[in-house]
């Protein structure tokens, strides 16, 4: 029997939902970007304001979120408010997407990371990183299937570890810093090939994954207050703790060999650690890459549970284990895709399907030596979710027109304004994603055409209405509205 997860009293705190955002965020971006960031920009200055302005962009997008999320606090995010404005296709397709490519392709991402670095710890053969994340993503699948309570203390429990080892490299790199090298004692240009607009790119692909907690909503305590309250804390947190970083890391080994590092946060533990400062390193982005696998795993469950409640072709997806308080068969399916796309893009047998499907369609063979599992995901996905995301900016006009005579616990500051910003931010990365992609767009873009299909014949078999979905009571409407 599924769980009435509408009226289901929440049971995650403020502390809980912020863990996720936060959980979520800081993989291992922080680590990988900051140096490709450095060699885009010509000065530590400019190094720091990118990594400011990206934080501000994100928080714009998270006063956008609260006012969605409170105003319609439904687990599902995205595919909620995609319904009520653009009508019930544009919800499924979100949905679907999610479960096929962008959600799904995120975890296989962050399972390949730490793969990455449990290999050079502990290599275990020539099929070692396959192995590692194979393994973490069953794992971390079976801890939220046993329960909420295991899924949320598991993300709380990763995200104090990963914001401890944040703070020891804090520390590493402000109390050993070099005053030759400390980041604003110079603010003198230096040349190079990069660029701003590539910088942003990577400094906002870091930042990615904030909204993430209005997959949740509806179990949030105290909706009205903390769901606002959530967004808009994690984003911040996150913008102070990725400016910092980047400061201590810059302050600790100097502009210069902070762009030519290859392990920068290695570099600035090494110096008062030595070798045993590295391979600590290596263990906290490890767990930074858990935390990420599992917020995904936990908040992506609950986007495919929303999308079972109001379409029969995925009924079973909405099926919760009351006991448990958790959507066990959405848990499922999502690390089954999951686990596809790991054997796809990371085994000769895998890469060897996804060429013999493009050679019988008559396209081109792609050439796997030039990307690694982790950039394969990235690629397919990135424009995917950029198009999603600004349709969801998209619909905050929508709303506030179509449904005006709804309540809005929160409503954005010096509308309309923040909202054309954020969606101005969004058709910029969707065309800087669809760039860096390249052909590969289309292989993360083909599954949304089978679910245009698969979209016409849900809906002749259920027999529901375009665009009715559920939405918060008005003074002279019942909890559907048309």
């Amino acid at each position: 029997m599924a769980q009435d997860t509408q009226t289901s009293d929440g049971h995650l705190s403020l502390w809980d939902t912020v863990s996720i955002i936060i959980g979520i965020v800081i993989g291992a971006g922080i680590y990988e970007t900051a140096p490709m960031v450095f060699s885009n920009v010509g000065s530590p200055v400019m190094a720091l304001g990118v990594w400011v302005l990206g934080g501000a962009l994100s928080l714009i997008g998270a006063l956008c979120y609260a006012e969605l999320a409170s105003t319609y606090p439904r687990s599902g995010g995205d595919y909620v408010y995609l319904s009520r404005a653009f009508g019930s296709w544009a919800g499924f397709l979100f949905g679907w997407a999610q479960l096929a490519v962008i959600m799904t392709g995120s975890i296989g991402m962050m399972a390949y990371i730490f793969a990455n670095y449990a290999s050079q710890l502990w290599n275990i053969g020539s099929h070692s990183m396959f192995f590692y994340a194979f393994a973490v993503v069953v794992i971390l699948s079976a801890t939220n299937m046993a329960g909420a309570m295991f899924g949320k203390r598991a993300q709380n429990i990763l995200t104090v570890i990963k914001v401890l080892g944040l703070l020891g490299i804090l520390f590493a790199g402000f109390f050993w810093a070099k005053p030759e090298t400390t980041v604003l004692t110079t603010g003198k240009l230096i040349g190079g090939t990069g660029s701003i607009g590539l910088a942003m790119v990577l400094v906002l692909y870091t930042y990615g994954g904030w909204n993430d907690a209005a997959y949740v909503a509806a179990e949030v305590k105290n909706k009205r207050r903390n769901i606002p309250r959530a967004l808009i804390l994690g984003t911040a947190a996150l913008a102070a703790i990725y400016v910092l970083v980047n400061w201590a890391y810059l302050a600790a080994v100097g502009f210069e060999s902070a762009r030519n590092s290859t392990a920068i946060a290695a570099d600035v533990l090494a110096q008062p650690l030595g070798v045993f400062g590295a391979r600590a390193m290596s263990l906290l982005v490890m767990v930074s890459a858990l935390g990420a696998v599992n917020g995904l795993i936990y908040t992506g469950a609950r986007i495919y549970s929303t999308l079972g409640e109001d379409f029969r072709m995925f009924s079973k997806l909405a099926r919760w284990n009351q006991k448990r308080n958790s959507p066990v068969t959405s848990l499922a399916t999502q690390g089954v895709i999951t686990l596809a796309m790991i054997t796809l893009v990371g085994t000769q047998i895998g890469q060897g399907t996804i060429n013999l499907f493009f050679v019988t369609a008559g396209a081109t063979a792609l050439n796997f030596s030039g990307y690694s599992a982790f950039e394969m995901l990235l690629r397919c996905t990135a424009p995917v979710f950029w198009l999603f995301f600004l349709l969801t900016g998209i619909s905050l006009f929508i709303l506030r027109a179509k449904d005006r005579n709804i309540e809005r616990p929160f409503s954005v500051p010096l509308y309309p304004v923040l909202p054309l910003v954020f969606c101005a931010t969004c058709v910029y990365m969707l065309y800087s994603a669809a760039n860096y992609a390249g052909k590969l767009t289309w292989l993360g873009a083909a599954p949304l055409f089978l679910g245009f299909v698969l979209y016409l014949f849900s809906t002749r078999s259920l027999g529901k209405v375009p665009g009715q979905v559920w939405a918060p009571k008005t003074q002279t409407q019942g909890n559907k509205i048309t």
